[in-house]
């Protein structure tokens, strides 16, 4: 028996989860070292105790829960549909990072299922080592000891049908907010997860992948736009331009309408929800300008169809089908 794990961050399924799901990702030292490994999880609780509260707040206005779990197993619904439609018997399951169903938990209960093969599949279009890298581990450290045969897809910036969903989702945005490219009455930006910069330093490939992207991207719709950062914390230098700054910055040089894309997220949650959606159309409001934002990816029926295709690629490679 066959099945496919897809590998995504998590988030808190209630108000009350929030605290413990800061406390899993601030003891991930591939995010970030907090001293010796000792002494990570005293300093992890101590942070995720102070963020609480404002984080709590976010959550709140957002439903008191991230909608990334929903959405995700709808992902893994209609991904095993499609599969089984193309004769492809697998069974199709969410691991997450830092909160339930937690990929260690996951693949015990496939284990206990008889399944022998799992194909990993990372969620996050661009590697990244605080992304890609930490929940392939993850899986990694879980899946040998049980004794599975794996395959991984890590990674897919470039390919034809990711790029294809989200220039369909950018050329009806358009249409929808009845903006007009031909007389550049909008400017687009490309909003990604930001990381510390001393990373990109060190050799992760983030930004890299997140460009290869965008040049996809304006290759197809023809539209150039520009490229930011959100979501930054702590005191070290981050990716830049940061999202908010740079927004600024476009309303002070008299843009009356931007489009955002939120180029590293193919599922809405807190950062699409609440960042784009209140906290920054919010900040442009005051200023005169409307900010619209393309949806995310979710289960539009062409992501779905390249995950599909992405499955049964590796399948052929690794000789997995019958």
């Amino acid at each position: 028996m066959t099945a496919i794990i897809l590998l995504n961050m998590g988030g808190p399924d209630s108000l009350e989860a929030v605290r413990p799901f800061l406390f899993n990702l601030f003891t991930d030292r591939y995010i970030i070292e907090l001293g010796p490994k000792w002494l990570q999880p005293l300093i992890a609780w101590w942070i995720a105790k102070k963020r609480a509260p404002k984080s709590e707040r976010a959550y709140a206005k957002i439903g008191g829960k991230t909608p990334l779990l929903e959405i995700t197993n709808a992902q893994v619904n209609a991904l095993e549909k499609q599969l089984h439609k193309k004769g492809i018997d697998v069974i199709c399951r969410v691991g997450m990072r830092y909160w339930h169903p937690r990929t260690p938990d996951v693949l015990k209960e496939l284990k206990k299922k008889g399944v022998r093969k799992v194909l990993a599949l990372s969620l996050y279009p661009h590697y990244s080592r605080v992304t890609s890298e930490t929940s392939i581990q993850d899986f990694k450290k879980a899946a040998g000891p049980l004794g599975f045969k794996y395959e991984i897809i890590a990674r897919w910036p470039d390919a034809p049908g990711y790029i294809l969903a989200l220039s369909n989702l950018i050329n009806e945005a358009i249409e929808r907010y009845k903006l007009d490219p031909d007389a550049e009455d909008f400017e687009l930006v490309y909003s990604a997860h930001s990381m510390p910069q001393h990373m990109v330093d060190e050799g992760d490939p983030y930004p890299k992948e997140v460009e290869k992207t965008i040049h996809e991207l304006e290759r197809i719709t023809g539209i150039k736009g520009s490229l930011c950062f959100q979501s930054r914390s702590g005191p070290v230098k981050w990716l830049k331009p940061y999202t908010d700054e740079h927004l600024k910055e476009l309303a002070s040089q008299g843009k009356k309408n931007i489009l955002i894309v939120p180029i590293s997220f193919v599922s809405d949650h807190i950062e699409t929800l609440y960042e784009i959606d209140i906290e920054y159309k919010e900040m442009l409001r005051k200023q005169g300008v409307k900010l619209f934002r393309i949806e995310s990816l979710n289960t539009r029926p062409e992501f779905i169809s390249f995950l599909a295709a992405l499955v049964e690629k590796r399948f052929k490679e690794a000789k997995w089908l019958k």
